[in-house]
């Protein structure tokens, strides 16, 4: 059966990361009824991603940051565990109906509420390549949260490859505990962060500390390098190839060499989560390289009335500046709720102006650690670009070659994207081979459920609590 809050809230709020946490806590603490929804187990996001059981406490900036979040969250009412896989206007117009699948059992339940802040954050972004679908092979981040949520490891001998910033967090964590560390291989130059340091000396000196831990952990780091292919047996990931690339990826002769491990850490930045502000016709605009973003305004209004977005959907930015996104949405919620304009107007001037430097910053950093074309150069015909329907690149080819120019035509012929994952994960992949950019599908679910929830939600009134 499903179960409803009989009495719409003023907010509801979907992701329970920086982001989300700030702006249910602002709205809240100005006295609005606010639902904050969160799929996983515990609030942070995968940010803030902790463990069950904090032996010892977790110490450090993000252990402070959950800390200040979570005390600020007043009487806003955390609702975990629920998984988003809908949304769409209220009964009658008014207002948003969440769907969601609840608990162990995934029981449907459906939040009515005024108003529906979005800040699901993003996820990694994956390239395929010859050996990507062999058991060991894992995202960047998906290593970092085993390690983070549950204290696992990955892999005894790890490679950690792709480009970006994030692959030294991840690196240095997996060598602090205990696992070996055969390389760390970034796609673009080792020195791509430099130009940023005079803009965020702070940043700079974070880099500078994991790469001194690695340092330390004997861990080498390498620029211009790019894992083109991961080989393995029955039994999982044995070793890797990795190619030296030019300024577009594309491998230079004689430039290879083998790396044994178990485990590949690969990762090339993140794509933010934009199915529910998709599913609500939100306009969508462009980052730094051409990727989709939501569209907002400088309150973080997108443009459905009524609909915000904060943190990695505006554009990847990371968590300092989801949280003060968070802040300038939780206030512009406060200021329509209570019809003051002039509040929302007067907003702390330096809180915009800490989020442009930050935005700033994020662009630049989009800019130093672009995705290339040249790892197309990497794939072969028997190269699986979608695993969910096992579709390899020669067949992604052929449908080019009857005369599909776009992603959508490519997917009607050769049947990338229509697994389980939907294209999430191979959706932009298969966009770039097509010659297009990504752009975010319009889905009516967003996550799997069943055909049962979907049969009762005309059965369905608000007022049912049962």
């Amino acid at each position: 059966m499903t179960d409803h809050d009989a009495e719409p809230y003023d907010l509801a709020v979907v992701g329970a990361g920086p982001a989300g946490l700030a702006a249910a806590g602002v709205a809240a603490r100005a006295g609005l009824r606010v639902a904050l929804l969160d799929a996983g187990p515990r609030i942070g996001g995968q940010y803030l991603r902790r463990p069950a059981r904090p032996d010892p406490p977790p110490r450090g900036a993000p252990a402070a940051m959950l800390a200040r979040l979570r005390d600020a969250l007043g009487d806003a009412r955390v609702l975990l565990g629920h998984r988003v896989w809908a949304v769409e206007p209220g009964p009658d117009g008014d207002g948003f109906a969440v769907h969601c699948l609840t608990g162990r059992e995934e029981r449907a339940r459906t939040i009515v509420a005024t108003r529906l802040l979005i800040a699901t954050g993003a996820y990694d972004r994956v390239l395929p390549f010859p050996g990507w679908d062999l058991p060991g092979v894992m995202t960047a981040g998906g290593v970092q949260a085993l390690l983070k949520g549950d204290l696992v490891v990955a892999g005894r001998r790890v490679v950690v490859a792709g480009t970006g910033p994030f692959l030294l967090p991840v690196a240095a964590s997996l060598a602090a505990a205990g696992t070996t560390v055969a390389g760390v291989f970034e796609a673009g130059g080792r020195l791509a962060l430099a130009p940023q340091a005079l803009v965020r000396p702070g940043k700079a000196v974070e880099a500078l500390g994991y790469g001194c831990r690695l340092l330390r952990h004997r861990v080498p780091y390498k620029g211009g390098r790019a894992v083109v292919a991961a080989h393995g047996d029955g039994g999982g990931l044995t070793h890797v190839t990795v190619a030296k690339v030019d300024a577009h990826w594309r491998p230079r002769p004689g430039g290879h060499e083998t790396v044994e491990c178990d485990t590949l850490a690969v990762g090339y930045g993140f794509t933010p989560q934009l199915d529910l502000p998709a599913q609500l016709g939100c306009a969508m605009a462009a980052d730094a390289v051409g990727g989709p973003v939501v569209r907002v305004d400088r309150r973080m209004r997108t443009s459905v009335a009524g609909v915000y977005a904060a943190g990695e959907t505006t554009g990847v930015g990371g968590a300092d500046l989801a949280e003060i996104e968070g802040v300038i949405a939780g206030r512009a919620v406060v200021a329509d709720t209570m019809d003051m304009p002039a509040a929302g107007a007067s907003m702390d001037i330096r809180v915009r102006v800490r989020r442009l430097r930050l935005a700033g910053f994020a662009r630049a950093l989009l800019r130093a650690y672009p995705v290339r074309d040249g790892w197309m150069s990497w794939l072969r015909d028997d190269t699986l670009v979608c695993r969910c329907e096992e579709v390899p690149y020669g067949r992604l080819k052929e449908a080019r070659d009857l005369g599909a120019s776009d992603a959508r035509s490519i997917k009607l012929l050769a049947r990338p994207g229509m697994g389980r994952c939907q294209g999430r994960i191979c959706g932009e992949a298969v966009a770039r081979l097509a010659g297009a950019g990504p752009a975010p599908l319009r889905r009516p679910i967003a996550q799997p459920v069943r055909l049962g929830d979907l049969a009762e939600m005309d059965e369905r009134t608000p007022d049912d609590d049962t």
